[in-house]
């Protein structure tokens, strides 16, 4: 937790409650901060204010940005497809290896520059023909009254919502959250209950339990992540373990991305994930039923393509972030043979391709 702070300014916040001794509690992640008057919590952005809790970065982002869908990376999800990202600042997980460690360990609120409320997103989503909105960047969980009021807006104008996230979260509030995103990509990060603990400062069961909760209790469309880092996660026993548990708990439709670590914030000693450990990690789901396996971070067109579980046949192929083929119809069928793909799906229009067009909002 951080020390007490001087000056705090936010809108009310949920998921919490009062303590005998005149503290609160956060309930929204397994943390379970326990603040004092005008103290933060461990994601930075929670904090006590009047006996109760508010949320400092409401309305308040690090950045806006068009960006193609499968940078979330979503490939089942609007192959193709345009979404607008945002992220505000803070994390509730303190992992070594983060990529966007700028600002995900932000304690800068002057970082923040650009505002919008809920509204003023969604719109700006529709103007710039972005078919959704990702809350991304730094983890959307620890700003969720934002994301679910923007969710909201988008929702009125039919723009559809995406969290990017570890998904490290209690399950009632998560249940409340997920159940305004239209896709999920959450981090499972490892299969190692000393991984999280380490190097992550969490707790893998957490994980486990909310992947079950928004797969099976929501209408959220799933994908997963794993980041996969030589040495820490990536041996065949464990790769064997996770993939058994998604393909056993979540079913063998559950699309998983395995992307390539490379040196960052507090694990530069570690070298970047050779190509070779995504193909066999690819070849390890695959072989424990795992119909969507993909790589990320790498150029890798055998593991950027869907292929149909019916006959087999590519029915999207990539490169990275460019879409090469397109076989389905609107409603997700294999053009070749006529099986459903898993994913959601719409009419096919030109890609939005690789390009990355930041784009500035004003408050609303």
């Amino acid at each position: 937790m951080e020390g007490v702070s001087e000056a705090l300014s936010g809108v009310p916040a949920r998921w919490w409650h009062a303590l005998d001794d005149g503290r609160i509690q956060c309930d929204l992640c397994p943390r379970d901060c326990k603040l004092h008057e005008g103290q933060r919590g461990a994601c930075f952005v929670r904090a006590m204010q009047d006996g109760a809790m508010i949320l400092t970065t409401y309305g308040r982002s690090s950045g806006f940005c068009i960006d193609p869908i499968e940078k979330k990376p979503l490939n089942n999800f609007y192959p193709g497809s345009s979404i607008l990202s945002f992220g505000t600042a803070g994390c509730n997980l303190v992992c070594k290896f983060c990529q966007n460690w700028d600002i995900s360990k932000s304690r800068d609120m002057d970082r923040l520059m650009d505002q919008a409320s809920p509204k003023a997103i969604a719109h700006a989503a529709k103007q710039h023909g972005a078919h959704s909105v990702a809350f991304t960047y730094n983890d959307p969980v620890i700003f969720a009254e934002y994301a679910m009021d923007t969710a909201d807006a988008c929702h009125a104008l039919g723009v559809k919502t995406v969290a990017v996230t570890a998904g490290y979260m209690h399950l009632p509030p998560a249940r409340a959250f997920f159940a305004r995103m239209d896709a999920a990509n959450i981090d499972l990060k490892a299969f190692s209950d000393d991984f999280y603990a380490q190097l992550c400062g969490g707790k893998l069961q957490a994980i486990l339990d909310l992947l079950c909760v928004v797969h099976h209790e929501t209408d959220c469309w799933l994908e997963l992540t794993t980041l996969l880092i030589p040495g820490k996660n990536d041996s065949d026993a464990e790769l064997q373990a996770l993939c058994t548990w998604v393909a056993r708990e979540l079913g063998p439709d559950v699309p998983l991305h395995f992307s390539a670590f490379h040196p960052d914030w507090r694990m530069r000693d570690i070298p970047a994930t050779p190509p070779a450990t995504l193909g066999r990690a690819r070849r390890i789901a695959m072989d424990a039923g795992l119909r969507y396996v993909y790589t990320g971070n790498v150029h890798d067109q055998a593991g950027g393509q869907t292929l149909c579980p019916g006959c087999g046949q590519p029915v999207v192929q990539r490169d990275w972030y460019r879409i090469l083929g397109y076989a389905l119809d609107e409603t997700g069928h294999c053009r070749h043979c006529g099986t459903s793909v898993a994913g959601r799906y719409g009419v096919f229009g030109k890609p939005f391709g690789p390009q990355r067009i930041p784009i500035r909002l004003h408050a609303a």
